[in-house]
């Protein structure tokens, strides 16, 4: 139900008596949950609830997570692997605050994380739906690489659908403050989804009327490292799903001269998949021929289009061609040649 429509919607809780969860989905991540937890129980503001989501982690994982709650006091919820849009759903479910905010076991808040997001919250703002901020990238030591993450990498805050479609969205879940309303009124996030579940989930609160509002100012710090759920065949996979819902969902509307597929969709998702196969086949990965029936599935997609130019479906079989047939040496030779002035284009297309 949109928001507009929706006669739950309330009126913005104050800061000082708003209620906040804090919510932490637990995947074999003893290695660094401590981290995250210390840093949500040394906030300025503390949490009302912190809840850790165990998703069907090894035993031993959840023992280690066991002796970490006679040190924190913090609520252990425990379920079956289903990946992290579900341990949050679950989290939430859990919860009974007015907001939520999300941190992933192995990122950290800074030590106003809550207090600067709760105070971005406009008064009388009653259609709130979600306050997100910048974040520090670090190693995964927590050593600091950056200090701006999401300020140059979209528009802020988020005011166009179709600025939505074109990009990722670069809002953080670890970096925001969600109000209950918008989060239940749209159904959590999408659990079929492990990998995109984060620009589904917020693309869906502002379709539905919710506001939201940008901190420009880092809040929490982000770990990147080989570990993350950020890298892998699963992030592949639901990238797919994703790119499949948003066609679902946003047909072409000529009438109104609105071509989703051909302006948004293939900008965004088409070298993404190009790139997985031809990153496959230099790595020698296990998953390369489920990688190249990926990208057969977006070559069909943009096949059966009639929106699409001839020349870029032209492009795209070539393109698909090369990155399945060529032999690997020509792939590193395009790459190298293609450093030339004129050829720059051809090195892009081909990754």
């Amino acid at each position: 139900m949109s928001a507009y429509l929706d006669p739950s919607a309330q009126w913005r809780t104050p800061p000082e008596v708003a209620t906040v969860a804090v919510v932490i989905p637990f995947y074999n991540g003893a290695d660094f949950v401590e981290r995250a937890l210390a840093s949500v129980f040394q906030q300025t503001r503390p949490a009302e609830e912190v809840i850790v989501v165990n998703d069907g982690s090894s035993n031993a994982q959840r023992e280690a997570l066991g002796l970490l709650a006679s040190r924190y006091p913090m609520r252990i919820v425990d379920k079956e692997n289903g990946g992290q849009g579900s341990a949050r759903n679950a989290g939430v479910a859990a919860s009974s605050a007015a907001y939520i905010c999300f941190l992933d076991q192995d990122d950290f808040y800074l030590p106003d994380h809550i207090d600067v997001l709760l105070k971005a919250i406009p008064p009388q703002d009653r259609l709130f739906g979600f306050v997100y901020a910048d974040l520090c990238e670090a190693d995964a030591q927590g050593h600091i690489v950056r200090t701006s993450v999401v300020k140059g990498e979209a528009t802020h805050p988020k005011r166009d659908i179709f600025d939505l479609l074109r990009h990722d969205m670069f809002v953080l879940p670890s970096a925001s403050l969600l109000s209950r309303t918008a989060f239940e009124s749209v159904g959590g996030f999408d659990a079929q989804f492990r990998g995109c579940e984060d620009d589904d989930l917020f693309l869906r609160i502002f379709r539905a009327g919710f506001s939201n509002h940008f901190v420009d100012q880092p809040v929490t710090v982000w770990c990147m490292h080989t570990e993350s759920t950020s890298y892998g065949i699963h992030m592949v996979r639901s990238r797919l799903r994703f790119f499949r819902k948003l066609v679902a969902m946003y047909p072409d509307d000529p009438r109104r001269g609105r071509f989703h597929l051909r302006d948004q969709l293939i900008p965004r998702f088409e070298r993404l998949f190009i790139d997985h196969v031809i990153e496959s086949r230099k790595a020698g990965d296990s998953h390369r021929d489920e990688l190249v029936g990926i990208l057969l599935e977006y070559e069909k997609t943009v096949l059966a289009s009639p929106t699409v130019s001839r020349w870029h479906k032209r492009k795209l079989k070539l393109l698909v061609l090369l990155a399945r047939r060529s032999p690997l040496g020509f792939i590193r030779a395009m790459g190298a040649l293609t450093r030339f002035p004129g050829l720059r284009q051809l090195r892009r297309m081909l990754g």
